[in-house]
């Protein structure tokens, strides 16, 4: 019997990333002339940052005219160093992306800083990423709340979610679930499907919220209509286990087809059990192994469990011990408790109608398999 542990509404906590480019945005032109406009042109002749910064972004946008970075990089420095936050800002992007220049996090920390003095939103929000993730600058999460407070004062909602995410974590600032509830719903307010599903995971716990499974649901729709993956899986479960709305196994099956179709690995475990238990779907073990092994190679622990599981027991396939010990193994190394204590008991069972050469070979296998899925969920 597979474990039958579903993938439970969590937070994954992860700081979002670099907010490409301003809010703010100068109109184009009304005609193009050897890829600018005349009246741009001669603006431009005559020191008109705004100007200046118009072209740049016609370059980078490639709107009227070829993309074409390294010429929006050089027009977009004419306007940063006459003061243009924007072209600041915008410039600081280049440089964490290296478009158009060689990536330098250092010069884009001291673009951001000069646009964000300037209490432009999205640079204080790109410099408190800066922060928050050591690049260009040590890492200071003091800091990065600073400029991340900075911006979401003025609603900038990235801003809003990152600083939910540092109260919510502790780093920065005293651990505060209220606080990273109050934040997160500012941002989920404006349709941040990031916030709603972090906002979701705080009223199904009860972190910082009056618990309500039916406001849980509610917000993880919100976010999983969005497109958000995890939200649809974290909505599957609540639909499997019947949290917040009526339990029906078919629509969970259908959230977790649409998170594991983006490649969110909760979702393919999720469909493999699905599968495994026949749930919401005909019982159909070749399936349930074929979903886990996809959740199981991007380092999901129940799935690397469940897999050794199939492979033991000879469901879905050949019964293959060095295989199951194999995974089982993998699966030893996994952050759950559960999967670890699970894992090491099955592979010790299976140890025990193999050969030395097979759990050499097994071991082996495990030792290169891990290595690979380790590298492949850090890209």
């Amino acid at each position: 019997m597979t474990s039958n542990v579903l993938a439970a509404a969590c937070l994954v906590v992860g700081l979002i990333g670099i907010s490409f480019l301003g809010a703010a945005r100068a109109s184009p032109a009304d005609e193009v002339h050897q890829g600018v406009a005349p009246s741009v042109a001669a603006a431009s002749r005559n020191r008109d940052a705004q100007a200046r910064y118009v072209v740049g972004m016609r370059y980078f946008d490639g709107e009227q005219v070829p993309r074409n970075y390294v010429k929006a990089e050089r027009w977009l420095r004419d306007a940063a160093s006459m003061g243009h936050a924007e072209a600041q800002n915008n410039l600081g992007v280049m440089y964490s992306s290296g478009l158009g220049v060689q990536r330098d996090f250092a010069q884009a920390v001291a673009w951001y800083r000069k646009a964000a003095a300037q209490d432009l939103a999205d640079a204080q929000h790109n410099l408190g990423y800066m922060y928050a993730n050591g690049l260009g600058v040590a890492q200071d999460y003091a800091e990065a709340v600073k400029w991340y407070r900075s911006a979401a004062e003025q609603g900038y909602a990235h801003a809003e979610t990152n600083l939910a995410l540092l109260y919510l974590e502790g780093r920065g600032v005293p651990h505060d679930d209220a606080q990273a509830a109050i934040w997160f719903r500012r941002a989920a307010d404006q349709g941040t499907a990031v916030a709603q599903r972090h906002l979701a995971a705080m009223y199904d716990t009860g972190d910082g919220v009056t618990q309500d499974g039916i406001v849980s649901a509610q917000w993880y729709r919100k976010a999983a209509d969005q497109g958000d993956a995890q939200a649809q899986s974290d909505l599957g479960t609540l639909n499997a286990t019947g949290d917040g709305v009526p339990q029906d196994y078919a629509i969970a099956l259908e959230w977790y087809r649409k998170a594991a179709s983006h490649g969110n690995a909760a979702g393919q475990y999720s469909v493999g059990l699905c599968y495994d238990e026949g749930m919401g779907v005909s019982q159909d073990d070749a399936k349930a192994r074929a979903w886990y092994k996809k959740a199981a190679d991007q380092g999901y622990g129940w799935a690397q469990l469940n897999l050794g599981i199939l492979f033991a027991q000879g469901r879905g396939g050949p019964q293959d011990l060095v295989r199951a010990y194999t995974w089982f193994a993998i699966a030893m190394t996994a952050d759950d408790e559960g999967v670890r204590t699970r894992a090491g008991a099955d592979r010790d069972l299976a140890s025990k109608r193999m050969s030395p050469h097979q759990i050499s070979r097994a071991a082996e296998a495990a030792h290169r398999l891990v290595s690979r899925i380790g590298r492949k969920s850090r890209t």
